[in-house]
C-alpha cells in the first residue's frame, strides 16, 4: 500500500497568576502606642493565615497542573498497578490494513496511535472516516522513501513525550505493472527502498526507545506476505522471490554501476515487492537473535490473510483488480476482508498469548492463530545476516 504521513499535534499547560494577599498597618500619634500593639497582634494572625491559605491554593494549582504522561505507571495505596495505555505506532495507518488496525485497537480504549503517515490530510479524514475518537490518536508525518524524514520522524516522536510500547512496520509499495523502477530519495529502487530500509532504519532507531518502555509486552512487529514465502502456493506464482547473491543490494539498487534488483537481475515490478517482503522477514528474525533475549522485546511477523479489496492493489491492471476478489472469495477461499485483517494484526500487537518471539504468524479458516513455516529463503539465517549487514552499510549505521 503506498504511504501515507503525517504531522505532530501537541498540548501545553500553564498555571495561572496567584493574586497577593497583603496586609498593613500604620501607626499615628493621635492614636498612641497601645493601639499600634493591638493591630501588630491581629495583623500578625492575619498574615499567617493568608499565608497557609495562599500555599494551599498554589499546591492545588500545581496539583492541577502536573502532567500526566503515557510513560508514567500509577501505583495504588494498596501498591496494586495500574497499567496505562499502550502507545503503538503504525505505519501506513492512513487506509487498509494499518487503519484498520489502528480502529480495533483505538476502539479497546487501551491504545493509542501514532499513525505514521506521509498525507495528514488524507490520515486525518481516514481516522475521522472509521470513526477512531480524537484522543485515541495522534498522526505524525513518516516517509519511508526518505531516509531523512526517516530520523526526522524519530526525533518528532521522541520530543513528543509519548512511550514506545509496539512499533507495527506495515507500509508498503507494491508496482507490479512498472517496466522501469523508480527510486527512493536517496537513489534506492523504491519498493526495496521502502518496505525494508525504510523501516530497517526505523527500527533500528526506535529499538532503543522500545527497550526503555515499562509496558508488560513491548513488540516490534513487521508485516509479510505470503508473496514472499514460496513455500506456498501464492509464492510460487511467477516472478517468484529470490534474493540471490545480493550483489544489486550491495550496489545499493541503483540500476546505475549494478541492478536496481536485489538479485542482480532485469528490473520486475512485482519480484522487486517479493523480495523486499523476504527481506522485511529475515529482518524480523534477524532482529530476534541479536536482541530477544538481552531486551526481552518480542519480534514478529504476520501474514494476515489476503485482503484483494486492498490499495495494496491499486497498481494492478483493471482485469485483475475486478476478477481477483471474487477469485479469492468463491476459488481459493483466502479472502479477507480490512476488518478482519486489522483484528488479526491487533492481535499481534495485544494479545497475552502472541508474546513468543521469532514468530512468523497466519491464521486458518477458523481465524485461529498458529505459528506459520517460513520458505528456506526467507528463514535462510546467513542470508538473514548479510541483508542486516548490507541494510546497515546503505541506511548509514555501519
Amino acid at each position: 500500500m503506498a504511504l501515507q504521513a503525517t504531522s505532530l499535534v501537541s498540548s501545553s499547560f500553564s498555571i495561572p497568576k496567584e493574586g497577593k494577599c497583603s496586609a498593613s498597618s500604620k501607626d499615628s500619634s493621635l492614636f498612641g502606642v497601645s493601639f499600634s500593639e493591638l493591630v501588630k497582634a491581629d495583623f500578625s494572625s492575619s498574615a499567617l493565615r493568608c499565608k497557609r491559605e495562599f500555599k494551599q491554593r498554589v499546591g492545588t494549582v500545581r496539583a492541577q497542573t502536573v502532567t500526566t504522561t503515557p510513560a508514567v505507571n500509577k501505583t495504588t495505596p494498596e501498591g496494586k498497578k495500574t497499567l496505562r495505555k499502550g502507545s503503538v505506532v503504525i505505519t501506513g495507518a492512513s487506509s487498509g490494513l494499518g487503519l484498520a488496525t489502528a480502529k480495533a485497537l483505538a476502539e479497546t480504549g487501551k491504545w493509542h496511535v501514532i499513525m505514521a503517515c506521509r498525507d495528514f490530510l488524507k490520515t486525518e479524514r481516514a481516522a475521522k472516516s472509521a470513526g477512531i475518537a480524537k484522543e485515541n490518536y495522534t498522526i505524525m508525518h513518516l516517509d519511508l522513501a526518505s531516509l531523512d524524514s526517516v530520523r526526522q520522524f524519530v526525533d518528532n516522536f521522541r520530543r513528543s513525550g509519548w512511550p514506545l510500547d509496539v512499533l507495527v512496520c506495515n507500509a508498503a509499495v507494491y508496482l507490479p505493472t512498472a517496466k522501469e523502477p523508480t527510486y527512493t530519495a536517496e537513489g534506492f529502487e523504491l519498493s526495496v527502498g521502502t518496505n525494508h530500509l525504510g523501516h530497517f532504519l526505523l527500527s533500528r532507531l526506535l529499538l532503543e526507545d522500545l527497550n526503555k518502555s515499562d509496558y508488560p509486552s513491548k513488540r516490534l512487529i513487521i508485516v509479510g506476505s505470503i508473496t514472499g514465502n514460496t513455500n506456498t502456493l501464492a509464492g510460487n506464482v511467477p516472478p517468484k522471490a529470490n534474493l540471490g547473491d545480493m550483489r544489486g543490494l550491495a550496489g545499493g539498487l541503483t540500476g546505475l554501476n549494478t541492478s536496481a534488483m536485489i538479485d542482480g537481475g532485469d528490473f520486475d515490478g512485482a519480484k522487486a515487492y517479493k523480495d523486499s517482503k523476504v527481506c522485511n522477514m529475515l529482518t524480523m528474525q534477524e532482529f530476534h537473535r541479536r536482541y530477544h533475549e538481552e531486551t526481552g522485546i518480542t519480534f514478529a511477523s504476520l501474514y494476515p490473510g489476503c485482503i484483494a479489496t486492498t490499495g495494496l492493489f491499486r497498481e494492478h491492471i483493471p482485469l485483475f483488480r475486478l476478477l481477483f476478489p471474487p477469485f479469492q472469495k468463491y476459488i481459493t477461499k483466502g479472502f479477507v476482508s480490512e476488518e478482519e485483517s486489522g483484528k488479526r494484526l491487533a492481535q499481534v500487537v495485544s494479545d497475552p498469548s502472541l508474546t513468543k518471539s521469532g514468530v512468523y504468524w497466519s491464521w486458518n479458516k477458523n481465524s485461529a492463530s498458529f505459528e506459520n513455516q517460513l520458505s528456506q529463503e526467507a528463514s535462510n539465517a546467513d542470508k538473514a545476516r548479510k541483508v542486516w549487514e548490507i541494510s546497515e552499510k546503505l541506511v548509514g549505521l555501519a
